[in-house]
């Protein structure tokens, strides 16, 4: 496993960074205990959660399970980066939810209790608080740093100028600063290419791409149809809104030799910014598939096939504007 540095930071994280999303709702406590070990044998050091995952309010399902993984030892707690993200709601009391100073405080004692640390690598916001001002952010972060509670600071679904926002004011207060974003970036929905990505650049954040695969849409859907996940009356539909280029791009990966789902993670990889893509297994199956991504390198008429198939955009204003 070739290592990489998340954005500006010193932390050396995987190129694939495992999600845990499915885990308790779609994949058992105890599938998810093989698949967190199969991700280390595999050089995978890279986890990400959230608070909300296991979509039961206030419970924390997914943190608690990856919790009593870390408390099986072996150095599983040493071996993971884990990352973990607050803003959702976590009950029907108004402050248990987005970005206060208090829920910042209260989030992150209730996390490290999930999860069974006493630090968390990465702490992200799952999204922007347009009601919280960057002064209190910062200020509730850097607390948590101070106490040992938290490492890095990252975020989630930014627009570029939140990102800009956020480094600006960290910046006045003497701090580091975000040191990633995740956001929704796969083949399909390049919308980020505007200005996060480039914002990302410019300020140093590794960007962690959140669905990849768009929902399975680039996971080789047509050869699946009949069966699974892809046969969802909302897989279906989606389908139908992007058949012709799901048509052409399942046609030139047959053209590569490779797997749909590995293609796209691998444009991923050559993507600015781009540090490591969130891979979502349910099984242990589709987490060792994933790997064929790490040895696909796309040439520059790969990638200029693949942006004909699904057109970016460049930088703003170029992208709009002279």
């Amino acid at each position: 496993m070739d290592y990489v540095n998340l954005g500006r930071s010193g932390l050396q994280v995987s190129p694939l960074c495992l999600g845990t999303m499915n885990f308790g709702p779609a994949t058992t406590e105890e599938d998810s205990f093989a698949i967190m070990d199969r991700a280390h044998e595999l050089g995978i050091n890279f986890f990400d959660t959230a608070n909300v995952y296991g979509w039961k309010l206030g419970e924390g399902i997914t943190e608690q399970i990856i919790g009593r993984w870390f408390a099986q030892g072996g150095g599983r707690r040493e071996k993971t980066v884990i990352a973990t993200k607050l803003n959702g709601r976590m009950s029907d009391w108004p402050n248990d939810q987005k970005l206060s100073a208090l829920n910042i405080r209260r989030a992150c004692d209730a996390s490290l209790k999930r999860l069974q640390t006493d630090y968390i690598d990465i702490y992200q916001a799952h999204h922007v608080d347009r009601d919280t001002p960057f002064e209190e952010f910062w200020e509730a972060m850097e607390v948590l740093r101070q106490q040992g509670k938290i490492i890095y600071v990252g975020s989630s679904n930014f627009a570029g100028w939140h990102i800009a926002k956020a480094q600006e004011t960290a910046a006045k207060r003497g701090t580091l600063g975000l040191v990633s974003e995740q956001s929704h970036y796969n083949l399909l929905t390049r919308t980020v290419e505007l200005e996060v990505l480039p914002a990302c650049e410019d300020y140093g954040l590794g960007v962690i791409p959140w669905s990849p695969l768009a929902g399975g849409l680039l996971g080789g859907v047509l050869r699946k149809i009949d069966k699974g996940r892809s046969a969802s009356d909302n897989m279906v539909k989606e389908l139908e809104k992007h058949r012709d280029k799901i048509e052409q791009y399942e046609k030139f990966c047959d053209e590569l030799g490779e797997n749909p789902a590995d293609v796209a993670l691998a444009w991923l990889l050559r993507q600015r910014a781009v540090i490591a893509p969130i891979i979502g297994p349910r099984t242990l199956e589709q987490l060792e598939g994933s790997m064929r991504t790490l040895e696909i390198t796309l040439d520059d008429q790969a990638l200029a096939r693949l942006d004909e198939i699904f057109p970016g955009h460049r930088t703003a204003p170029e992208d709009y504007a002279w």
